[in-house]
C-alpha cells in the first residue's frame, strides 16, 4: 500500500494516548491498594512497557505479524522488524509507526496483571512473567486475529482488542492470583471475606479518567487510518463506558444503600473493555446496551470472584478485563450492525445475521482462554518452583517499597495512611 502521511500523523497520535495509558493504569493500581506497596506497583507498571517493548520489538513482533505458518504465528522479521516487507499488506504506514502502534498495545496486556496480582508478588517474578507475556503469549493470539491467522480466516470480529488484549490480560490475571493465593488477612476461617481498602480513591479516579482518555486513541485508532469512521467508534466508545458507570453506580446504590465509588470507577473501564471489540460494528445504541451488560458483570462478577471462587483480586482485574472482554466479545455475534447491505456486511444474530457470527466469536474465546490460560499456568508454576512467586509473610506484611526496592513512596505520612 501506498504511504498515506495523514495516516501516519493520527496513528501515531493514537498510539501516544496508548502509551498514557500505562499512567492510567499505574494511578488506578496504586490508588486501589495499599501505600506501602505504591512504589512497587509503579515499578511494575514502568518495566512491563520498558522489557516489552525491547523483547516485542526482536521476537514477538516477528511472531504476530511475520509470514505466517499454518495461521498459527509468524515466521520471519525477528530482530530487525522494521525491514519486514509483508507490512505493507496491512497498513499504508511506515514500518516504525505501525511497530510503535502495536507495542503499546502489548504492553497494555502485560499491564492488566500487576492489579491483580499485587501486594504480594516478588518483583523479579512478576519481571519475568511480563517479559514472556510479551514474548510469546500475546504475540501468538495476535497473530491469529491480526496477523492473518486462522481466527482471522474463520471471521472473528475484534476490532480493536477485548480479547487480543484483555482477556489475555484477564485469564492471566485469574491463573496467577489463584496460584498465588489470597493477601494475609483477606479471608477468614469461615471463608468470608474481608475488604482491604485502598489507600487513594482520588489517584484511582484520576487513573480511570486518563484510561477513558486513552481509549479515545485505543479504539478509534484501530483504524490506523483517518478515515469517516472514527466519529462513530468515539462514540460506541464513549456511550459504552458511560452506561457501564451509570448502571454499576445504580446497581451498588440499591445492594448496599450507598452508591460505590471503587465500583462505579471499574463499571466505566468495564463498558470500555467490553466495547473494544465490536466498537466499529456495532450501532451507538448498541454500545449503550454492551455498557449496560457490561455494569452489571462487572458488580456481579467482582463479588463473585471474590466470595465464591476466594480469588483475591485488589483492584479488580479479572472482572474488568476477563469478564467483559468475554462478554464483549461474544455480544458482537448479537450487535453486530455493520455495512448492512454491502459486501462488507458483519451482522450478529439481533440483525437478521443468524449464530454464525456468534459461533465464530465463541470458538474464539475458547481458543484463547485455552492457550492463554495452560501457558500462564505453566508459567507461573515453573516461577514459583525455581525464583519462588510469593514474598514471604513478614514482607507481604511490612509492605513491598521497604523490602523489594528498599524505600517509602509516603516518607513522611505513612503511619498515617497505610
Amino acid at each position: 500500500m501506498e504511504l498515506n502521511y495523514v495516516d501516519i500523523i493520527w496513528t501515531m497520535i493514537a498510539a501516544s494516548l496508548v502509551f498514557f495509558m500505562q499512567a492510567g493504569f499505574a494511578m488506578v493500581e496504586t490508588g486501589f491498594t495499599r501505600a506501602k506497596n505504591a512504589g512497587n506497583i509503579i515499578m511494575k507498571n514502568l518495566m512491563d512497557f520498558a522489557i516489552g517493548s525491547i523483547l516485542f520489538f526482536i521476537i514477538g513482533f516477528g511472531i504476530m505479524f511475520g509470514d505466517s505458518f499454518m495461521g498459527l504465528f509468524g515466521t520471519s522479521g525477528f530482530f530487525n522488524p522494521d525491514q519486514m516487507t509483508n507490512v505493507a499488506q496491512f497498513t499504508a504506514l511506515t514500518p516504525g509507526v505501525f511497530i510503535f502502534f502495536q507495542t503499546v498495545f502489548c504492553a497494555t496486556a502485560a499491564t492488566i496483571v500487576s492489579g491483580a496480582m499485587a501486594e504480594r508478588t516478588k518483583f523479579l517474578s512478576y519481571v519475568i512473567y511480563s517479559a514472556v507475556i510479551s514474548l510469546v503469549i500475546y504475540p501468538v493470539v495476535g497473530h491469529w486475529i491480526w496477523g492473518g491467522g486462522w481466527l482471522a480466516d474463520l471471521g472473528f470480529v475484534d476490532f480493536a482488542g477485548s480479547t487480543v488484549v484483555h482477556s489475555i490480560g484477564g485469564w492471566a490475571s485469574l491463573v496467577g492470583a489463584a496460584i498465588l493465593g489470597p493477601r494475609i488477612g483477606k479471608y477468614n476461617k469461615d471463608g468470608s471475606s474481608n475488604a482491604i481498602p485502598g489507600h487513594s480513591i482520588t489517584l484511582g479516579a484520576l487513573g480511570v479518567f486518563i484510561l477513558w482518555f486513552g481509549w479515545f486513541g485505543f479504539n478509534p485508532g484501530s483504524t490506523i487510518a483517518a478515515n469517516n469512521e472514527i466519529g462513530h467508534i468515539a462514540m460506541t466508545t464513549n456511550l459504552a463506558a458511560a452506561a457501564g458507570a451509570c448502571v454499576a453506580m445504580i446497581i451498588t446504590w440499591l445492594k448496599y444503600k450507598k452508591p460505590d465509588v471503587g465500583l462505579t470507577l471499574n463499571g466505566a473501564l468495564a463498558g470500555l473493555v467490553a466495547i473494544t471489540a465490536g466498537c466499529q460494528v456495532v450501532t451507538m445504541w448498541g454500545s449503550i446496551i454492551i455498557g449496560i451488560i457490561s455494569g452489571f458483570l462487572i458488580v456481579f462478577g467482582v463479588e463473585f470472584i471474590d466470595k465464591v471462587c476466594k480469588i483475591d483480586d485488589p483492584v479488580g482485574a479479572t472482572g474488568v478485563h476477563l469478564l467483559n472482554g468475554v462478554g464483549g466479545t461474544l455480544l458482537v455475534g448479537l450487535f453486530a450492525n455493520y455495512a448492512p447491505g454491502t459486501e462488507k456486511a458483519i451482522t450478529g444474530l439481533f440483525y437478521g445475521g443468524g449464530a454464525k457470527l456468534l459461533g465464530i466469536q465463541a470458538v474464539g474465546v475458547l481458543a484463547v482462554a485455552a492457550w492463554t490460560v495452560c501457558t500462564t499456568f505453566i508459567l507461573f508454576k515453573v516461577i514459583q518452583k525455581t525464583v519462588g512467586l510469593r514474598v514471604p509473610a513478614i514482607e507481604e506484611i511490612q509492605g513491598l517499597d521497604i523490602h523489594e526496592h528498599g524505600m517509602e513512596s509516603y516518607p513522611d505520612f505513612v503511619s498515617k495512611i497505610q
